[in-house]
C-alpha cells in the first residue's frame, strides 16, 4: 500500500486529470476531496477526449472504485448528466465503481441563481470571474449549517423542510437586492425528486470504504481540483475558489487521514489562470499567444480563454511549502516547443525588496514585478518522446532547473494530451 495525493501547484488547469488517470493504474480507490463542477479534468486516451467535472478521473479504468468525498459540493443535475455521457461512451457506471459520501453537500437551483445574480451585480475590479455554478453559495450554506446533504436524498420530507428554510433568505436577497424572480420551493422539490431516485443507490460511507481498502492493503489516490493559488485561505484572495485546495484538505474532505507516501504536485511548464485576479507573469504578446494556441488553453468547464504567462517559481515555492510534494509531474512541456527563448520568474520585487514567495497582503500580487532568468528554447517537436534522453538538451535543462529551484524531483513529464504521450 502506497497512498497518493495529486494536487495542482498553480491556478488550476495544470493537467491533474491526466496525471490521476495515469497513476490510477497503481491504485484501487480514487477519492475526490474538494471543489465542485467549477473544475474540469480533461482526459485524452486513444485520441478520445473526455471531460469530467465531478467523477474522479480514475473512472476510465475498470475494477477501480471512485468516491466523491464530503468536501465536494455536488450538483445532482451535473452528476447525472456526467454519468449518462460516460455510459453512452461505453463506460460502465454503477454503485460498484462509484460512490457518493452521504455527507457531501448538494448544490441546489437557488445556489446557482444567487451566484449568478451576485456576479451580474458586480462591475469592474469587484468581479471575481466565478463560473456561476453555485459553488460559493453552497459552501456558505454548509458553514451556516443549513445545507442539503446527499444523505438527505433518502428523506424528501427533510429536504422539503430545508428548501423552505433556505428560500426564506434566498428569495429575500434575489427579489429585494438583485431584482430577480422568486424561486418556488415546490418546483425545487419536484426538480430534486427524480434526481434523488437516481442517486440514492450511489450513497455510501466514504470513510468506511477508505478504511476497508487500507485494511485490504489497497492503495488510495486522493484527487484534488483547482490549484494551490485558488485555495480559499492561501490563494490570491479574493480571486479564489470556495474550498481548501491544498492537499492537507484530503483528510477533512474524505473523512480519512490520507497518510500518503506519494504527494504529486502537478506543474504546467508555463502558467495559466482563468477569470479575474492578479497574474504577475502574464504575457499579452506573441509568447502568450503561442502558449494559448499551442496549449489549446480554453477552460474545460467554462470554455473561456485562459490567460497565459511564464513559469512562476514564487507561486511554486508556495505550493511546495504548503503541500510538501515528494515529486513533480510536469505537464504541457510540448507547448513550449518553437520558442527561441524561455523566461522563468525566479522572484518578485515588492516594495523595494526581493521576495521569493507571494506577499500575503491582499492585492499585493498586483504590485509585484517579476524577476526573470532566461533559458534557451528548442524547435523540435517533442510529442513523440517517450524517454528523458529523447528530449532536446534545452528541454532537459529546463527540467533540471525546476528540480533544483524547488528541491523536488520531476518524475512524470507530459509531452501531449494523450495518456501515451508521457515520460516516466
Amino acid at each position: 500500500m502506497s497512498n497518493m495525493v495529486v494536487f495542482g501547484a498553480q491556478w488550476g488547469d495544470e493537467g491533474k486529470g491526466k496525471i490521476v488517470d495515469i497513476m490510477t493504474e497503481h491504485a484501487q480507490v480514487i477519492v475526490r476531496f474538494q471543489g465542485g463542477n467549477n473544475a474540469g479534468h480533461t482526459l485524452v486516451t486513444g485520441g478520445r477526449k473526455i471531460i469530467l467535472h465531478l467523477i474522479p478521473s480514475g473512472i476510465l479504468h475498470a475494477d477501480k472504485l471512485c468516491l466523491i468525498g464530503n468536501g465536494v459540493v455536488l450538483d445532482p443535475d451535473v452528476l447525472c448528466r456526467e454519468i449518462d455521457e460516460l455510459v453512452k461512451g461505453g463506460i460502465a457506471i454503477s454503485p460498484v465503481n462509484l460512490g457518493i459520501s452521504k455527507k457531501t453537500h448538494l448544490i441546489m437551483p437557488y445556489h446557482k441563481a444567487l451566484d449568478q445574480a451576485r456576479e451580474a451585480a458586480k462591475s469592474g475590479p469587484d468581479k471575481i470571474g466565478t463560473t456561476g455554478r453555485g459553488i460559493g453559495p453552497c459552501y456558505e450554506d454548509k458553514m451556516a449549517r443549513i445545507g442539503v446533504r446527499a444523505g438527505d436524498l433518502q428523506d424528501l420530507d427533510l429536504i422539503r423542510h430545508k428548501i423552505d428554510k433556505a428560500l426564506l433568505e434566498k428569495n429575500s436577497l434575489l427579489q429585494n437586492l438583485y431584482q430577480q424572480q422568486k424561486i418556488d420551493s415546490r418546483e425545487v422539490l419536484e426538480h430534486i425528486r427524480p434526481l434523488a431516485a437516481r442517486l440514492v443507490p450511489y450513497l455510501t460511507d466514504v470513510s468506511h470504504q477508505i478504511q476497508t481498502a487500507r485494511e485490504n492493503g489497497h492503495t488510495v489516490l486522493f484527487e484534488g481540483a483547482q490549484g494551490v493559488q485558488l485555495d480559499i485561505d492561501h490563494g490570491t484572495y479574493p480571486f479564489v475558489t470556495s474550498s481548501n485546495t491544498v492537499c492537507g484538505n484530503a483528510s477533512a474532505g474524505s473523512g480519512s487521514f490520507y497518510k500518503a507516501q506519494q504527494v504529486i504536485g502537478v506543474v504546467k511548464a508555463y502558467t495559466t489562470r482563468v477569470g479575474q485576479g492578479p497574474f504577475p507573469t502574464e504575457q499579452t504578446n506573441s509568447c502568450g499567444e503561442h502558449m494559448q494556441v499551442q496549449g489549446a488553453e480554453y477552460g474545460s468547464t467554462t470554455g473561456r480563454k485562459r490567460r497565459c504567462g511564464w513559469l512562476d517559481l514564487a507561486i511554486l515555492r508556495e505550493a511546495v511549502r504548503l503541500c510538501g510534494p515528494t515529486e513533480i509531474a510536469l505537464t504541457k512541456l510540448d507547448v513550449l516547443s518553437g520558442l527561441d527563448e524561455l523566461r522563468i520568474c525566479t522572484a518578485y520585487e515588492y516594495l523595494g525588496q526581493k521576495v521569493l514567495y507571494p506577499p500575503q497582503e491582499e492585492n499585493a500580487l498586483k504590485k509585484v514585478l517579476p524577476v526573470y532568468e532566461e533559458l534557451k528554447g528548442w524547435k523540435e517537436d517533442i510529442s513523440m518522446c517517450r524517454k528523458l534522453d529523447d528530449l532536446p538538451e534545452n528541454a532537459r535543462a529546463l527540467i533540471r532547473y525546476i528540480e533544483q529551484a524547488l528541491n523536488t524531483p520531476v518524475r512524470i513529464i507530459s509531452v501531449g494530451p494523450d495518456r501515451e504521450q508521457t515520460i516516466r
